[in-house]
């Protein structure tokens, strides 16, 4: 791996060197051991890359795109989510007027003794 980036060190500079004008492309071309159609396809990849290396970019990571089947099970979850709220708070108002029915019943039971106990 270090061996490639030396190699394409090397290659750079012989590139900057030619398009600065300290050699000629065919000297260039010579060092690298590639013909001159093969420097300039070079060169054009190389100089493609630099352009897209110094492009503006957002900072964080790329974006990752859109997996279907997660945002399917994402869905599923937030509905699954909602029906399990909707089902405690069902057992809750149960509880409430469980707790409301026992307390008027209660209510009406000490009414009913003390009706009876003026009779």
């Amino acid at each position: 791996m270090e061996k490639e980036k030396k190699l394409a060190r090397e290659r750079a500079s012989v590139i900057l060197q030619v398009r600065s004008g300290a050699i000629p492309v065919k000297e260039g071309a010579e060092r690298l051991g590639i013909s001159r159609k093969t420097y300039y396809e070079w060169e054009d990849r190389a100089l493609q890359a630099m352009a897209l290396a110094l492009e503006n970019h957002s900072a964080g990571r790329p974006a990752v795109p859109p997996d279907a089947e997660k945002e399917e099970l994402q869905r599923k979850v937030q509905a699954l989510e909602k029906r399990l709220y909707l089902a405690e708070k069902t057992i809750e108002v149960k509880e409430v007027l469980s707790a409301f029915v026992l307390h008027e019943a209660k209510k009406n039971q000490k009414k009913e003794q003390k009706v009876e106990k003026k009779r």
